[in-house]
C-alpha cells in the first residue's frame, strides 16, 4: 500500500465521501461509505502512478503522511 497522503471528506453536494490525493495531480475517488471510497482511493493511486510510468512520466515520492479527515 502506497504512503500518499489522503484528504477524506464528505460532500453534501453528491451525497458521497470523496477521497483527494494531494501529491498526485487530479487523484481523486469517491464512495458511499468511508471505507468504500478509501478502498476506491487505492485503486486511483495505482492506475495513476501506473499511467504515469507507461508514459515516462515521473512519480512523485510519498512523503509518508497517511489520513486526514475533514
Amino acid at each position: 500500500m502506497q504512503k500518499y497522503e489522503i484528504i477524506l471528506y464528505w460532500s453534501d453536494e453528491d451525497q458521497v465521501y470523496v477521497v483527494e490525493v494531494p501529491e498526485l495531480s487530479g487523484c481523486m475517488a469517491h464512495g458511499s461509505t468511508q471505507e468504500e471510497a478509501l478502498t476506491n482511493a487505492q485503486q486511483a493511486i495505482r492506475l495513476w502512478i501506473d499511467t504515469a510510468r507507461e508514459f515516462g512520466d515521473s512519480v512523485p515520492e510519498p512523503k509518508g503522511r497517511r489520513l486526514m479527515f475533514a
